[in-house]
């Protein structure tokens, strides 16, 4: 049995939408990162424990499915589920919500690898533990 999902609250900025005042599609992916990043900062796991063991995480793998568009000033809130955990990589399902409609949908693979040949690597064994727990 898996833990609920992450959630972070997001605010649509003028920034974010198109002229029409409405999303743009690419940005639904900005506010997926930030869930899937603030997840693994609230593991203990922010950008300087990555700096530190010289390794980066990479998507790999996206698929969205865009179902209502977002608009200027809506309250969003996007999740971060992890679906899937391998040794050098890991599968995240996600959302962007409007209060109980799903407005984007869909799962990012995410590959471990070190930051200068840019090759697979292993995940480190702490990180690997924690993330373990939330599947």
């Amino acid at each position: 049995m898996s833990c609920a999902p992450f959630e972070l609250a997001v605010r649509v900025y003028m920034e974010d939408t198109d002229t029409g005042g409405i999303v743009y599609y690419v940005n639904y992916l900005k506010y997926l990162e930030r869930a899937r990043t603030e997840l693994m900062r609230s593991l203990g796991y922010g950008k300087e424990f990555i700096c530190n063991f010289d390794l980066m995480f990479v998507v790999r793998d996206v698929a969205v499915h865009y179902r209502r568009p977002a608009r200027l000033d809506d309250q969003l809130v996007a999740t971060a589920q992890l679906a899937e955990l391998h040794g050098a990589s890991m599968v995240f399902r996600q959302e962007v919500r409007r209060g109980s409609n799903v407005l984007a949908d869909g799962e990012v693979r995410v590959a471990c690898v070190d930051r200068d040949g840019v090759k697979p690597r292993r995940i480190p064994a702490a990180l690997l533990a924690s993330l373990r727990a939330l599947i």
